[in-house]
């Protein structure tokens, strides 16, 4: 039999008892929906904020500066706030229940702190977390300050409880951190999920982020497609040259190929050719070219960007390990991996990969790996190879004849031309998981 409430009890004590409880799950609920939106608070939000004059954004960015101590001080005034307000629930209700009052303050205070407290207060905070955050940060600090000593004593008991066991809570930590780069990353990724951001700003920000990890030798023009010139021609043919070349800037090599003795731009070659009466038989080419500059192959992008405008310069010439022509890069080649390709009037707009009727591409075989994912939004490897030519090739192990197919990474691949030991074009098309119609 539930026994009556003896309501002549409830005198002006427990009327007060009773206001401090519900002070108490007020004071709950805003140290819960602190400890949430502080927790989800965009710091670059904060930063800019503060930046353009925000006291209490920089009070947030204080805190979040002390996250330790912060969550510790937050999780102390929480529980304190809910134990309170528990034990004088339960003092309240065993004056009006007797000892059937235990029970009721159990029931009722877990309804009340559980929507009240926790689920109301953390449900607001994580879908307002900066202006949460910018509201409580003055508070917040003030309740720091006060419990920053107790706070330090908790921790130093945790730490020693630890260590005494033998536990180690520093090295998980560590590994579980995420690198600047991986956080920007997965930022990206998420502006781009929820549609604040479409694919060719994610790919240019992507690609400011892999300057560091890609190499000249990654990108540039292979050897074999360099224009060049030989400066043993007579001046009227090396004008024919420059002339009918796309490019501005073009390596000169003497006897050899491979040594290179200078580049010649275009425009000083028309100075000169105005110098002299624009007889271009008259010009002396070597003396208009300008001394080549080698960077090894294994240069980071983000490397030479910095050493193109260190030089204010915007071409080199790339060479491996022992010295050897290996191909060229431009700043414009380094810019191109930011922001797409660049075009001009003199380029060609080919562009080496082709949509077929079947839903199948024609691929040459010297785009690389990186250019293909970007146009067709593909995720194929590019670790240990640059072209797709070189994917093939390192897949199959050997050097494919005409005909040939092979599949990986989800795709057929069937090479449709060859030149030499070089794989000129290939075809690539998707492949049906299995189960989804695939035979």
């Amino acid at each position: 039999m539930i026994e009556q409430p003896d309501w002549s009890s409830l005198d002006r004590g427990m009327l007060l008892y009773i206001v401090a409880i519900f002070a108490l799950i007020v004071l709950s609920a805003f140290f819960s929906a602190s400890e949430t939106a502080l927790t989800a608070a965009s710091r670059a939000r904060m930063h800019h904020l503060a930046n353009r004059g925000s006291k209490r954004a920089r009070t947030v960015e204080w805190l979040l500066d002390r996250r330790d101590e912060l969550i510790g001080a937050l999780l102390l005034g929480n529980n304190f706030a809910n134990i309170t307000s528990s034990a004088l629930a339960t003092g309240v209700l065993i004056g009006l229940f007797g000892d059937s009052g235990v029970a009721w303050a159990t029931g009722i205070m877990t309804v009340l702190l559980l929507v009240f407290a926790e689920v109301m207060p953390k449900t607001f905070a994580i879908n307002n977390p900066d202006r949460v955050s910018l509201f409580v940060a003055p508070l917040v600090r003030g309740v720091l300050l006060v419990l920053s000593p107790v706070v330090r004593t908790v921790k130093w008991i945790v730490e020693t409880t630890f260590r005494i066991f033998g536990a180690n809570i520093t090295g998980d930590r560590a590994e579980a951190d995420v690198s600047a780069t991986e956080e920007l990353r997965s930022s990206i990724a998420l502006h781009v999920k929820d549609g604040a951001m479409v694919r060719s700003e994610r790919d240019m920000l992507g690609s400011i982020l892999d300057l560091g990890e890609y190499t000249v030798g990654d990108i540039m023009i292979h050897r074999q497609t360099m224009q060049t010139i030989d400066i043993g021609q007579p001046p009227s043919a090396i004008v024919q040259q420059v002339l009918a070349s796309s490019h501005t800037r073009l390596p000169v090599w003497r006897d050899n190929p491979d040594n290179i003795v200078g580049v010649l731009h275009a425009r000083d070659l028309l100075r000169e050719i105005s110098a002299h009466g624009l007889d271009a038989s008259k010009v002396d080419v070597a003396k208009t070219c300008t001394e080549p500059w080698f960077v090894p192959e294994t240069t980071t992008l983000r490397g030479q960007l910095s050493a193109f405008r260190q030089r204010r310069a915007h071409f080199a010439l790339v060479v491996d390990e022992y010295g050897a022509l290996q191909g060229l890069v431009t700043l414009e080649d380094i810019l191109e991996e930011i922001v797409g390709d660049i075009r001009d009037e003199h380029d060609k707009l080919a562009t080496g990969i082709r949509p077929q009727a079947d839903g199948s591409w024609l691929v040459d075989g010297g785009v690389t790996i990186r250019d293909l994912n970007r146009a067709l939004d593909w995720a194929l490897p590019d670790n240990a190879f640059a072209t797709v030519a070189g994917l093939v090739i390192h897949e199959a192990r050997t050097i494919p004849d005409v005909g040939q197919s092979f599949i990986f990474h989800d795709r057929k691949f069937d090479v449709v031309r060859r030149q030499g030991n070089r794989l000129a074009q290939l075809r690539i098309a998707g492949i049906a998981p299995i189960g989804d119609g695939a035979v």
